[in-house]
């Protein structure tokens, strides 16, 4: 977990400042997202980076805890948010699973680009399964890099090795979508659109 905070600490800003690499499918699902959504509810980001996200969404929900693992992130986050006046959204550093969060308090939980950066993902969905509330929606887009090849491996661990990458998993649709049903969620949604390799997915609390 060290070695990966020092590295999004190192990039935030250089991250922050990226421009969305794929703008339709951003745009696409922020449109599911909302789509999940009411004015009344209280909503966990994990993962949130730089806080664009969170900010973006904030006018949808009542509130936004949006967290991250890294301390820069949040701290260009927190200024995000002064900056565009928004209010309702809240930054907190922290790793995933987080064993800080309360159980059964969100109406739904966010993570966008980052399960395939947890090493250990089954006590992570279910860390975050906890902290919904009965019926509440996990809402997910995730890089499944294995869906195209796993070459992918060596080079990402060799990147890891000199501090030029986090970790990353080599996660495929099915065994993402299956440690979402094995923690206790029924899928509701999913696609890839129009990226092949990021699966976006609903899945409700049961």
């Amino acid at each position: 977990m060290g070695n990966d905070m020092e590295f999004w600490d190192k990039v935030a800003r250089k991250y922050a400042a990226s421009p969305i690499k794929n703008m339709d499918a951003y745009t696409k699902t922020m449109d599911r997202t909302r789509a999940y959504f009411s004015k009344e509810d209280k909503v966990l980001e994990v993962g949130c980076g730089s806080g664009s996200t969170a900010i973006l969404l904030a006018t949808s929900v009542a509130h936004i805890t949006a967290s991250d693992i890294s301390a820069n992130m949040i701290e260009i986050a927190k200024g995000g948010a002064r900056d565009q006046e928004v209010e309702n959204v809240s930054f907190v550093q922290a790793a995933l699973p987080d064993a800080t969060l309360e159980q059964e308090s969100y109406d739904a939980v966010l993570a966008f680009n980052t399960l395939h950066l947890v090493p250990d993902l089954p006590p992570v969905i279910r860390n975050l399964r906890e902290a919904l509330k009965p019926g509440g929606m996990l809402i997910t887009k995730t890089m499944c890099l294995a869906e195209q090849s796993r070459l992918w491996a060596l080079p990402l661990f060799l990147m890891r090795l000199i501090g030029k990458a986090p970790y990353v998993s080599l996660l495929t649709f099915d065994a993402l979508e299956q440690s979402m049903i094995e923690a206790g969620f029924e899928l509701i949604e999913t696609g890839s659109y129009p990226a092949p390799r990021n699966r976006f997915i609903v899945a409700k609390k049961v």
